[in-house]
């Protein structure tokens, strides 16, 4: 997940050319208004220029500072609504005239407080997306590309559903917690058996999530646990980073595929548990695949585990045959 110092100030330099597009943007809008609008320009200058004017009262009569200051602040309240009514007026936006920003959290520079911003972790994780080709898969495995026709019509006798009811069911109950990701805190766990359509499913909640400007992490239960393992055996090689680990708790939504295939001992238990509560007590998204059962979780994984996953995730199960044997008959 880290990536060298070329790569970021890569990311970096893309900053300084928003900002470098969005101020050319905004002037050539403050163009048009005052060249068609002298009485905007007018007020637009007397907003630029109050404020020092207010400044040199103060430092002229300091023991009137903070009338000069209140003064100010009701000036500017009024110049602020004249210039909203003339814009409203002459058939533009009220904040037609105001900065214009990719992100108005950072003002597109990346950072809030020395920290980074939501969208610079985001850009790096989509940095690393595109170097692993996974952009190019969610561009192939959406929600608008999934398909029902796979699936089996024909009931299975003791569920008393057949599997292209039950992916309905699975499918919409996945869409709701897109839908509603900015609202409740919601936990999956997507189980059956392999060939199924839980990577697409889990592929095309990335997708929606990532579309709404949320920092999504997408790794294989192998890869989270190689994470885990180089941060706490190889700190000195800098393999894995803090900001990589803090990712890792942190994104607004973590979405762990093939749960189950890694090699599982006391040291992977502890991190998934430690990875999965943290994860809670924050309360951020966490979406789960496996091939396995319940059953076999209660043989694989501790009661700890197992209650945070019984207790705060939704199951949806998986059933019918492998579709992607369907799909080439």
């Amino acid at each position: 997940m880290s990536m060298n110092p070329t790569d970021f100030n890569r990311i970096l330099r893309g900053y300084d050319t928003k900002q470098a597009r969005n101020k050319q943007l905004h002037s050539k809008r403050q163009q048009e208004v005052f060249n068609a609008h002298k009485d905007l320009e007018s007020i637009h200058k007397r907003i630029s220029t109050i404020g020092l004017s207010s400044i040199k009262q103060a430092m002229a009569n300091p023991l009137n500072k903070d009338f000069y200051q209140q003064e100010l602040i009701e000036s500017l309240a009024v110049l602020k609504m004249q210039k909203k009514a003339l814009l409203t007026k002459y058939g533009y936006s009220e904040t037609y005239l105001d900065p214009i920003y990719d992100c108005s959290d950072c003002e597109d520079s990346g950072y809030i407080n020395n920290e980074k911003c939501h969208c610079l972790k985001q850009a790096i994780i989509n940095f690393s997306y595109e170097q692993s080709n996974l952009k190019h898969i969610l561009d192939k495995e959406n929600f608008s590309t999934f398909s029902f026709d796979y699936y089996s019509k024909e009931k299975d006798p003791k569920l008393k559903i057949s599997p292209y009811e039950n992916m309905q069911s699975v499918h919409d109950l996945c869409l709701d917690f897109v839908d509603s990701f900015n609202r409740e805190f919601r936990n999956l766990i997507l189980y059956g058996h392999s060939g199924l359509g839980k990577t697409f499913l889990c592929n095309s909640v990335a997708k929606e999530i990532l579309d709404q400007g949320k920092t999504v992490i997408y790794l294989s239960a192998f890869q989270l646990f190689r994470l885990f393992e180089n941060y706490r055996f190889h700190k000195d090689e800098e393999i894995v980073t803090n900001d990589d680990i803090e990712a890792v708790f942190r994104c607004d939504l973590l979405i762990i595929d093939d749960l189950g295939t890694e090699f599982n001992n006391a040291i992977t238990k502890a991190e998934l548990f430690n990875c999965l509560n943290t994860r809670l007590l924050n309360k951020r998204s966490t979406v789960i695949s496996t091939n396995l059962s319940p059953g076999e979780w209660v043989n694989n994984y501790s009661e700890r585990i197992i209650s945070r996953i019984f207790g705060y995730y939704t199951q949806l199960k998986f059933i019918g045959s492998d579709v992607r044997m369907n799909r080439f008959r």
